[in-house]
């Protein structure tokens, strides 16, 4: 089970006299990603490491500390809670005491696990598109049905009968294919169109 956050969240804490500041949010694409960085981007601090995660995509960045002591210890945190669609960017303001690399790893990870405790998590769900035929007749059993799974359709008339575009929960797709196969008594099926998000 995957989960991502309701909202934005920021941690502070200071460590031998270095401040960090771990800022944690949603994004969804590549975009969101950009406009997340622009938007914290501060000259003031010495240091801006980040990670984030969509789907299987993780990327992460050391800006300057040594390999492997930011970057990668943020996304350790984002993984380990289970979070997907997640970014942590965590700024650093040096103090003037050197950490170590031990030191680094124990403060970028921690801050930005700490930010992640504060945060509320969603369980994420992926949704499917999907299309069926039916007719007339049909359409007004299985209409009913997806409204009572509170299932998102969008119907158009035909002269033959009703051409309908559904978007449903993937634990919710089996159950429904076999009601449109006994319904329509084998004659409509339900099809996919495209994944609409990346499992």
């Amino acid at each position: 089970m995957l989960f991502t956050l309701a909202d934005t969240y920021l941690f502070e804490e200071e460590i031998k006299k270095s401040r960090f500041q771990a800022i944690a949010a949603t994004v969804e694409n590549e975009q969101d990603i950009k406009d997340f960085l622009a938007l914290h981007k501060d000259l003031t601090t010495t240091h801006q490491c980040w990670a984030w995660k969509i789907a299987h995509h993780v990327r992460f960045n050391d800006d300057g500390e040594p390999t492997g002591t930011a970057g990668r210890p943020i996304l350790a945190t984002i993984e380990g809670n289970d979070l997907t669609n997640t970014i942590v960017l965590v700024n650093r303001w040096y103090g003037g005491i050197k950490l170590g690399t031990g030191g680094l790893v124990r403060a970028y990870g921690g801050c930005a696990g700490q930010c992640l405790r504060l945060a509320e998590k969603i369980e994420l769900i992926h949704y499917q598109q999907l299309h069926f035929e039916c007719g007339f007749a049909e359409w007004a059993i299985l209409q009913y049905e997806l409204k009572q799974l509170q299932i998102e359709f969008q119907e158009q008339y035909l002269a033959q009968g009703v051409d309908v575009l559904v978007k449903m929960q993937l634990n919710q797709i089996d159950g429904f294919r076999l009601r449109v196969q006994d319904v329509s008594r084998g004659k409509s099926e339900l099809k996919v169109i495209e994944r609409t998000e990346d499992e």
